[in-house]
C-alpha cells in the first residue's frame, strides 16, 4: 500500500467509522504521523494528545541529531520558535490579574523613551498584532543593523506602518516591548518570569530560552531541505543545518526549547485555571478587533484559527514546531520537529480528527 492510499484509508476511518476509543485512535495517530515523517522525510518528532485533561498519547521518532545518529526521545529540546508567543500571553493575563498591568492601557503607561507616534497603542494591540510598529527583524528573519541596539534605533527612526488598530501585521517588535512591560512590571527579567510564573508551576524542568548559537543541552539540531546554490547535482534535496538567531532581547517571541511532554502538560495546566482564570483564559482566546469592527487573526498571544462553530486556537512557530487546542472537543495535538518547513499546523487537525467523537 502506497502512502498516499494509507493516508486515504485512514482519513476515511476517521471521518466515516470513528476511532471508537482512545487505544483506537492511538494507533491511527501513530501510524499517521509516522506516513507523514516518511512523505516530509521529517528527520526528528516528538508528538503529545491531550484529552479530557490528560495525556492519551506520547511518542517520539527518529532522530534529533542525523549526522551523530542522536535519537528524538521524549526529553529532547525542541525549539517553539514563534509558538513561544503563548507563553508571552499568559504571562500579560497574569500580571492583568495581578493589577501590573492593564490591557487596555496605552504604552506610555509602562515604557519611556518611545517615539510619539508609539505611545498611544493600546498594550493588547501588541498582543495581536495590531499595534502598526514597524519590524525590528528583517524579511530574511534578522535584526536590523546587527545589534539590538542598533535594531531598535532604526525602529524608532522609520513610521509606523499603520494607525494602531487599522490593520493586522505580524511582527517582533510587538512582543520585544512586551518583554520590556513584563520586566518593569514584574521586577524580573522576562525568562525569569515565566520560568517562576509558569514553568516552576506547571512542572517543565526541561523548558529554557536559547537560538541555535546557544549551548542548550539535549537539544535537537534543526535542519532543512533548501538550495545552497552549489554545482552539486543533489543541490535542491539536501539535508542542510538550519541555524536561527533569536537575540535575547527578541526571547518572548520566539525563544523557548521544551518537549511536547512540557507543553501537554502547560496546556492542561491552562484549562484547569492553575495559572490565569477561565475569563482570563477566554479573553486571551477572543480574537482581537480591528478599528473597524471586524476580528483580527490572533488573539492575545494566541492565532485564532476559528470560533465557530467551535474554537480553534494555536501555537505556531518556525515552520517546524505547532501546537492546536480544541476547547469544545477538550483536546490538544501538540508536535515538535527539527525540520523547518515541516509546518505541522498543516497536518495537525488529520491526527485531530481521530479523537474526535
Amino acid at each position: 500500500m502506497t502512502l498516499r492510499v494509507l493516508a486515504a484509508v485512514l482519513c476515511w476511518y476517521a471521518l466515516n467509522a470513528g476511532a471508537g476509543s482512545i487505544e483506537d485512535a492511538n494507533v491511527l495517530a501513530k501510524q499517521s504521523i509516522q506516513q507523514i515523517m516518511q512523505e516530509q522525510r521529517i528527520p526528528g518528532l516528538q508528538i503529545a494528545v491531550v484529552k479530557d485533561g490528560r495525556v492519551v498519547l506520547s511518542e517520539s521518532y527518529g532522530l534529533a541529531n542525523v549526522e551523530n545518529k542522536v535519537p528524538a526521545t521524549g526529553t529532547v529540546r525542541f525549539p517553539l520558535n514563534s509558538a513561544t508567543k503563548t507563553f508571552t500571553g499568559v504571562a500579560m493575563m497574569q500580571l492583568a490579574e495581578a493589577g501590573l498591568v492593564d490591557l487596555d492601557a496605552p504604552l506610555s503607561r509602562y515604557l519611556d523613551d518611545l517615539p510619539p507616534a508609539w505611545r498611544g497603542i493600546l498594550v493588547r494591540q501588541l498582543l495581536g498584532h495590531t499595534s502598526g510598529l514597524p519590524d525590528i527583524v528583517d524579511q530574511q528573519g534578522s535584526i536590523e543593523g546587527g545589534s539590538e541596539a542598533a535594531a531598535w534605533r532604526g525602529a524608532k527612526s522609520r513610521q509606523v506602518a499603520a494607525p494602531a488598530g487599522e490593520v493586522f501585521s505580524y511582527n517582533q517588535t510587538n512582543y520585544a516591548l512586551l518583554a520590556q512591560i513584563i520586566s518593569k512590571q514584574s521586577k524580573l527579567p522576562y525568562e525569569r518570569y515565566v520560568a517562576e510564573h509558569q514553568f516552576a508551576v506547571v512542572g517543565m524542568p526541561l523548558a529554557t530560552f536559547g537560538d541555535s548559537y546557544d549551548l542548550v543541552p539535549n537539544a535537537a539540531t534543526i535542519y532543512a531541505y533548501s538550495q545552497r546554490g552549489t554545482s552539486a547535482p543533489d543541490d535542491n534535496n539536501r539535508l542542510s543545518h538550519w541555524f536561527y538567531d533569536v537575540p535575547y532581547g527578541l526571547w518572548s517571541g520566539a525563544g523557548i526549547q521544551t518537549t511536547a511532554d512540557e507543553v501537554a502538560r502547560w496546556l492542561i495546566a491552562l484549562s484547569k485555571g492553575q495559572m490565569i482564570s477561565q475569563a482570563s483564559l477566554q479573553r486571551m482566546w477572543t480574537p482581537e478587533k480591528l478599528n473597524s469592527g471586524a476580528d483580527g487573526p490572533w488573539g492575545a498571544g494566541w492565532p485564532v484559527l476559528q470560533t465557530k462553530p467551535e474554537r480553534q486556537v494555536a501555537g505556531i512557530g518556525g515552520a517546524r514546531a505547532a501546537f492546536i487546542v480544541y476547547p469544545e472537543q477538550r483536546l490538544a495535538v501538540i508536535v515538535l520537529t527539527n525540520l523547518a518547513g515541516a509546518n505541522p499546523q498543516r497536518f495537525i487537525p488529520r491526527i485531530a480528527e481521530f479523537y474526535k467523537p
